[in-house]
């Protein structure tokens, strides 16, 4: 494998270093003459100004293949991924069929290898077609060549107890984690979007904090008295930061993710009816995207995760009734945080390496990613332009689907490069041809 001198770039935020990446692996970090010596014959790339972050990785992505492959493949996706600077997705397991067998978690996961471009770990379900009621095959999955460890309904809440209680003590066995779809059914029956005075002005039915809240209670304490972990989906509310964080002040074995789209929207912009901005959960209150921020500066939330959630068209372009819920996120997920979190001072550039790097691997236990940017270690890399700036053009989106909240909405940032494990997947903020991982 050629060799790549990533010159004068500013690792997690920090003074300007060269890194050397050679054979798939960081051969020499700084600007010494060992590097200088190494580095003859390297291709260069000139990155001053730039942030150079660890490959980011995405614990929640819906991908829809099998099944839904209108909507986005697991090659369409997961070049948006790289568009967007992740190394590697988890890739949920509401497809159709779900994802409940070893077959179909071995099935997403081949596609991810041939296609090249990101890691695709696979979620398995939790329960048989996501339906509540007996728990799917999560060791088989586990045994099986995918190797998964995190299990969600997504899509859907696990609202038994006690089925809850079991799927918990059943991954404890070999240290695996339930992620939440914190959502009480009979809550949210009917649901259109944020209950409160803007539901109320315009006459759709609200969704309570509450129906989140509830759940979340619940699990945390399951989880401690299982000693078993679980993880909080796309956590949105102001109370449930208060919960997780009165959790962790106990011990209690909880993570916790919040989306861009939850850092940045309000339920304000639903006065619009456009379908764009109806997500599950729904876009929240200024208050609670001022909690929401400040527990992701102050650890109480653990990632950002993007819930990227592609439609084709036609399941947008309606009435917000009859609309799917759920919005793209992959390459705009760094801007938005960029513009949520580090431009305001909340988070430096290596908090958000922890946030969407190294945590989120951790808590999917992919052991080859989310490493830090030193000798030795894999060469799975994002190059950042912190100045860079233009309107949202979803036309150039890599991903088959096009709904964004962000549409002509000037964000900050451009991934120029990603690499994984050596080889560029971005290059000059152009897709490479992509090859088996």
């Amino acid at each position: 494998m050629s060799k790549t001198l990533i010159r004068g770039a500013r690792v997690l935020g920090g003074e300007p270093q060269d890194v050397l990446i050679e054979d798939g692996t960081v051969a020499a970090v700084g600007d010494g003459p060992d590097t200088a010596a190494r580095a003859d014959g390297a291709t260069v790339i000139e990155a001053a100004g730039r942030i150079l972050l660890p490959g980011l990785v995405d614990l929640h992505t819906h991908l829809r293949e099998p099944g839904r492959e209108d909507s986005e493949t697991v090659r369409t996706g997961t070049r948006a991924a790289a568009r967007g600077g992740y190394t590697a997705v988890h890739a949920m397991a509401n497809t159709f069929p779900v994802a409940d067998t070893a077959g179909v978690v071995e099935q997403v996961w081949r596609l991810g290898r041939e296609a090249g471009y990101c890691d695709v770990q696979p979620v398995g379900a939790v329960t048989v077609g996501l339906e509540g009621k007996q728990l799917a095959e999560l060791g088989a999955m586990h045994e099986s060549a995918a190797a998964v460890t995190v299990f969600s309904d997504d899509g859907k809440c696990v609202d038994d107890a006690v089925i809850m209680r079991r799927a918990l003590e059943y991954v404890k066995a070999f240290d695996g984690v339930i992620a939440q779809h914190a959502q009480e059914p009979r809550l949210t029956e009917g649901a259109q979007m944020n209950e409160g005075p803007v539901s109320a002005e315009l006459g759709l039915a609200g969704w309570p904090a509450v129906a989140e809240e509830s759940v979340i209670a619940r699990d945390v304490l399951l989880a401690a008295h299982v000693g078993s972990r679980v993880h909080i989906c796309h956590l949105s509310t102001a109370g449930s930061v208060e919960i997780v964080r009165w959790a962790k002040s106990r011990g209690m074995p909880v993570t916790a993710e919040v989306t861009p789209h939850h850092l940045l929207l309000t339920d304000e912009l639903v006065r619009s009816y456009d379908p764009v901005y109806k997500v599950n959960p729904p876009l929240r209150t200024e208050a609670d995207v001022r909690a929401l921020r400040e527990a992701l500066a102050d650890g109480t939330i653990d990632v950002v995760a993007t819930d990227h959630a592609p439609h084709p068209q036609e399941d947008k372009d309606c009435e917000w009734a009859a609309a799917a819920m759920g919005m793209v996120g992959l390459e705009t997920a760094l801007s938005v945080v960029q513009h949520a979190m580090v431009d305001t001072g909340l988070l430096d550039w290596a908090g958000v390496a922890e946030r969407m790097s190294f945590r989120p691997a951790r808590i999917g236990r992919l052991p080859g990613q989310g490493r830090p940017v030193a000798a030795g270690e894999p060469a799975n890399l994002t190059l950042w332009d912190p100045g860079h700036r233009s309107p949202v053009e979803p036309s150039a989106f890599a991903s088959r689907s096009r709904n964004t909240p962000y549409r002509g909405m000037e964000l900050p940032g451009r991934v120029t490069h990603t690499f994984l494990r050596g080889r560029a997947t971005v290059s000059d903020g152009a897709l490479t041809d992509g090859a088996a991982a």
